[in-house]
This record gives structure tokens, C-alpha cells and sequence, in this order.
């Protein structure tokens, strides 16, 4: 499992501009809509919901666009009536994985900029099924270490009921069973460790190393996908290498 938060590190790293800050506001708000849809607006009762607040705050979206976004998605019809989730897969560079989660109000119109965005990446679409089953759905929580002792972090996870830690430099990731990572990701903020993420995501069981030029390509291919107005998550089993790595932070 190691290392899938990588892309979603170096992303960090780069920070957002203002277009995309607002583009990934309205990417909260539909989750927002679709999660109170199906479990109502009170976040102490749904799940969902509660994790998608916890989006909204790890990307700074300010509180009162999150409460104005319940409120709406609480009136009549919702303000996800329309929406309806779908997920289609597809090949990136040297066969690379992609499993693409989306919300969309017209299913064909996703379909096809998907579809146009992997054409265009040196990938392609996949059929269903074929893709998914390289993926497990786990919880998954990122702690920033610092001075902190990576160790001691992975033994109070552990304590708390993950299945898995992998510490990193400068950070650390703890994966649970889907339905116990609120218990955990409580018993780690309980301990002050300092969370920077937790959500369900979709992880490889086997990661594919590429080779530099390829690596990169993939990862040009992931930011389109992510970019269309409809998707809300990209996942992929390429593990960028070191040597990658640097390089994407100094471009940072």
C-alpha cells in the first residue's frame, strides 16, 4: 500500500490557484449535496456527510459556504437531486490504472470528456470490471509527522484498530477497514497527532512503477481527468519513484 498519497502530496505541495480553488469548492459542494441527500444534514448522523466536512476544511473552503451548502442541499428537491453517481476506468501510459469516481447530471457527457481526456493522454477507456478489481477500498488517513516519532504514531494507530501504517518522509499513512476509520482517525486526534487527511480511497493492490518520461505522462493524464467539472476523485496504481518525486517537488 505504500505511498499512494504521493500525487495528492506533491498537489498539496503546489498549492491551487484561484480558478481551481474554485472549482474544488463546487466539487465539495455536490459531495455535500449527494451526502446529505442520502443521509440527511445532521453530520453527527451521517457519515458522509461528516467526511465530506472534513474535505471542505482540509481544503480551506470557509465554513459558511459549507453550512450554506447543508442548508440548500436540505430544501426542497436537495441540491443533489440531479446528480447521480457513476465510475468508469480506463488504461494511462504503459497500461497504468485509472479508476475515475464521478458526479454527474448526464452520464453520457461524462462519459465522453473522459473518454476524449485519456485519448488525448496516450490512454483509453476500459470496460467495466476490468479496472476496478486492482483497487481495495480502504480508509485512509495522513498524519504529518515533523519531529514527531513515526513509530510511536504507527503503534498508537495500530492500538486504535488499523490494519496497516506506512510511514514516509515527513508523513505518515495508516489504512483501516472503510466502516472503522472515524473511530480510528478520533483516537489519533484525540492523541494530538496532526491529521491532514482521512477518506475512503480506492488503493492498488499492486502498485506499477513507471519509468520517469512515463511516470510523468501519467501523471499530465490524472490532472486532466481530475479537471473535468464532473469528476471528484482520480485513482491510479502508478507509484512514482524517488527520483520522480524530487523532481515534481522542485517544480512545486
Amino acid at each position: 500500500m505504500s505511498g499512494h498519497n504521493k500525487w495528492s502530496k506533491i498537489k498539496r505541495a503546489k498549492g491551487q490557484t484561484d480558478a481551481k480553488r474554485g472549482q474544488i469548492f463546487t466539487k465539495l459542494g455536490r459531495e455535500i449535496s449527494i451526502a446529505v441527500r442520502e443521509g440527511g444534514p445532521d453530520p453527527d448522523g451521517n457519515f458522509r456527510l461528516r467526511l465530506a466536512i472534513q474535505k471542505c476544511r482540509e481544503n480551506n473552503m470557509p465554513m459558511d459556504n459549507v453550512n450554506s451548502a447543508i442548508k440548500r442541499a436540505s430544501g426542497a428537491g436537495g441540491g443533489g437531486a440531479a446528480l447521480v453517481e457513476a465510475n468508469f476506468e480506463g488504461y494511462g501510459p504503459s497500461g497504468a490504472a485509472i479508476l475515475i469516481q464521478t458526479l454527474t447530471d448526464n452520464r453520457n457527457r461524462t462519459l465522453q470528456d473522459i473518454r476524449n481526456a485519456l485519448n488525448r493522454g496516450g490512454g483509453s477507456l476500459a470496460e467495466a470490471g476490468s479496472v476496478a478489481w486492482l483497487f481495495e477500498s480502504k480508509g485512509t488517513i495522513t498524519i504529518d509527522t515533523g519531529s514527531a516519532n513515526g513509530e510511536e504514531i504507527a503503534l498508537s494507530a495500530i492500538d486504535a484498530g488499523a490494519e496497516d501504517v506506512s510511514i514516509e518522509d515527513g508523513y505518515l499513512e495508516v489504512y483501516t477497514a472503510p466502516n472503522k476509520l472515524e473511530l480510528v482517525r478520533k483516537a489519533l486526534e484525540q492523541a494530538k497527532y496532526t491529521i491532514s487527511s482521512a477518506e475512503v480511497s480506492m488503493i492498488p493492490k499492486t502498485p506499477l512503477e513507471l519509468g520517469e518520461e512515463e511516470a510523468f505522462k501519467a501523471l499530465k493524464l490524472m490532472d486532466r481527468i481530475e479537471e473535468l467539472d464532473d469528476v471528484q476523485r482520480v485513482f491510479s496504481n502508478v507509484e512514482f519513484s524517488d527520483a520522480v518525486m524530487e523532481k515534481l517537488r522542485a517544480g512545486a
